[in-house]
C-alpha cells in the first residue's frame, strides 16, 4: 500500500504594502503635484494677477520691509490699512513678486510715504543720467500704463518727475493720493483724458493740466496710438 503523500504548506510571503499610485498625465508621464510649504502665505488669483513680471521692474521688498519696520506694523495690520493682503505683502518683501502701480500706491499711502519711498535706490555723488534703455518701469496689471521715475530714489521729495506711457485705448484707475497732493501734467505725445469727480480733462499734444490728485481719478488714451506725458506730483507737506 502506497502512503500518502502529506499535503504542502504555501510558503509565507511577506505582506504586501499597498503603494498610492499618481494618476497619468497626458502623454502617460507621472504626474507630479507640487507642495506648498506649510504655513506659506497663499497669493488669490486676483492679487497674482495684480503683480509685474518684467526684468525691468525695481525690486521694493528691502524698502517695504524697512519702511514696515520703522513704523512697528505688522503684516496684518499693513494689510489691514492698505488694502493689500497680507500674502501678496509677504510676497513683496521676499522678492517673489513686484507690486503694479495700483498696489505700490496703497501701500504707500498706508506708510504715509511718497511713491518713491519704495522704489529705493543708492544715494547719488555724482550727477545722474537716467539712460532710457536701462530704465526700471512699472506697469499697470494690464501691461498698458507704464511709469519711470526721472530723479534720484535715495531720499524722500517735496515733488516727484515721472513719465508716464499709456497704450491705445488704455485705461488707468488711480487711488486718491495723500491729502494736499498736487499733480501737474504735460502731454507730449498722443492725447489723454484725466476723468475727476464731476469733471473731465481732455488734453492734446502741448497741452497741460494742473490739477488735485488727493481724490480718486482716471488716466484715459482716447486714440489709437501710444500717449506720452510727464508728470510732476507735489506732495503738501515733505515727508
Amino acid at each position: 500500500m502506497m502512503a500518502r503523500e502529506k499535503p504542502r504548506t504555501k510558503a509565507r510571503t511577506a505582506p504586501r504594502i499597498a503603494v498610492e499610485k499618481k494618476p497619468a498625465a497626458a502623454g502617460g508621464k507621472v504626474a507630479r503635484t507640487s507642495a506648498r510649504v506649510r504655513g506659506e502665505p497663499k497669493v488669490s488669483a486676483d492679487e497674482a494677477r495684480e503683480t509685474a513680471s518684467s526684468g525691468e521692474s525695481p525690486d521694493v521688498g528691502s524698502a517695504l520691509r524697512q519702511l514696515r519696520s520703522e513704523r512697528g506694523l505688522s503684516l496684518d495690520k499693513l494689510a489691514y490699512e492698505s488694502r493689500v493682503s497680507r500674502a501678496m505683502l509677504s510676497q513683496i518683501e521676499l522678492g517673489r513678486s513686484t507690486p503694479t502701480i495700483t498696489v505700490l500706491w496703497r501701500i504707500a499711502r498706508a506708510l504715509g510715504v511718497p511713491f518713491s519711498a519704495l522704489l529705493g535706490g543708492p544715494a547719488p555723488e555724482d550727477p545722474l543720467v537716467f539712460r532710457a534703455a536701462r530704465a526700471k518701469l512699472l506697469k499697470s496689471a494690464d501691461g498698458t500704463f507704464s511709469t519711470r521715475a526721472l530723479f534720484p530714489l535715495d531720499r524722500p521729495h517735496a515733488a516727484e518727475f515721472y513719465e508716464l506711457r499709456l497704450a491705445p485705448r488704455g485705461v488707468e484707475l488711480a487711488d486718491s493720493h495723500a491729502p494736499g497732493t498736487t499733480e501737474n501734467l504735460v502731454v507730449t505725445a498722443g492725447a489723454l483724458e484725466i476723468h475727476l469727480p464731476g469733471t473731465t480733462i481732455e488734453l492734446r499734444v502741448g497741452d497741460a493740466t494742473y490739477f488735485q490728485a488727493d481724490v480718486p481719478h482716471e488716466y484715459r488714451n482716447p486714440t489709437g496710438h501710444d500717449t506720452v506725458a510727464y508728470l510732476v506730483m507735489t506732495y503738501a507737506h515733505r515727508p
